[in-house]
């Protein structure tokens, strides 16, 4: 009996570890396509996030080697009772403010209407999607000409309108935000564009059927079936938008390099200039980790209302 007591949990843990050899030789080659990734994803991701933490706390610079001095948590201190950090926040936020309500509202509007027509359908997408491939430098470069004061197609239009003054949207410090805004708005708003689109596609359209010959209008279809069936795909969008908004950076620095004066220094434009016109790395890095936890609190906030949408399904 006693030999018997004693080898059957020798022999679970010799299957658990068999199972467990088993699972990984069928995985294996799944672990060897995700290696190339999983080493860049270390090495330009992990390695550079656990860097900035750690000289955070240190005087680092980048006109010198190694990590600097001991500085505690002198360089967060400067941030969070520094006027340009605060003000580089606002500006961020007022940028995620104008871009995230249209970038839903009007991806939605679209794809429900590209989503009716039966025919060519593909250019709508094609129309759409074709901006966002474009790099962020030629998008910068066309809202410019078209921004520009004297001959730009902007100024024109305000001609043809009876200002024979245009106003000058980027110079002016009311108004540059609101002109990298609309660029940002007329690049990015294919991506929405397509999700919303690939998410109407999967509603059955049995439930459109029968809605309408229960005499609904059009309007409460959208109201009681679209928009309910897409809420993962819009909370999905807005945390990305959001995302994408505090990290603004190649749109402000191509258009107005953070001008007129400081009206659109972004908070990424205040790190890289801490960190490669003062050469304080140190401090930028803190910045830095300091955005990233907006950010981070931001994608757990999704998290807790994505669960809470699954349990309430």
């Amino acid at each position: 009996m006693s030999t018997q007591t004693t080898a059957s949990p020798r022999a679970a843990n010799l299957g658990v570890r068999e199972s467990n050899h088993a699972r990984f030789a069928d995985n294996k080659p799944a672990w060897l396509f995700l290696a190339p990734f999983a080493v860049f994803f270390g090495l330009f991701l992990v390695v550079p996030t656990i860097y900035m933490v750690i000289s955070s706390f240190f005087n680092t610079s980048i006109a010198k080697s190694g990590l600097g001095s001991f500085a505690g948590f002198a360089n967060y201190q400067e941030m969070l009772t520094k006027r340009e950090f605060w003000d580089a926040m606002w500006h961020t936020l007022q940028f995620t403010l104008y871009t995230v309500p249209p970038l839903v509202v009007l991806a939605f509007v679209f794809a429900v209407l590209a989503n009716r027509v039966q025919r060519g359908q593909w250019f709508f997408r094609l129309a759409f999607f074709v901006p966002f491939i474009l790099p962020s430098a030629t998008i910068s470069l066309i809202w410019v000409f078209i921004f520009a004061p004297g001959n730009g197609l902007f100024a024109q239009i305000q001609t043809w309108l009876g200002n024979a003054v245009p106003a000058p949207i980027l110079a002016d410090p009311k108004t540059a935000m609101i002109g990298v805004a609309i660029a940002t708005l007329w690049w990015t708003i294919g991506f929405n564009f397509i999700l919303y689109l690939a998410g109407l596609q999967d509603i059955p359209r049995e439930l459109y059927e029968a809605a309408a010959i229960d005499g609904t209008t059009p309007w409460q279809q959208i109201r009681y079936i679209t928009i309910p069936l897409l809420s993962r795909t819009t909370s999905l969008i807005v945390v990305l938008q959001i995302i994408a908004s505090l990290k603004i950076f190649d749109q402000v620095y191509l258009m107005t390099s953070g001008g007129p004066g400081t009206s659109t220094q972004t908070a990424i434009g205040l790190i890289t200039n801490t960190a490669f016109t003062d050469f304080r790395s140190g401090a930028a890095s803190a910045a830095a980790v300091l955005l990233f936890i907006v950010i981070l609190a931001i994608a757990v906030i999704r998290q807790l209302i994505e669960r809470k949408q699954e349990r309430t399904v």
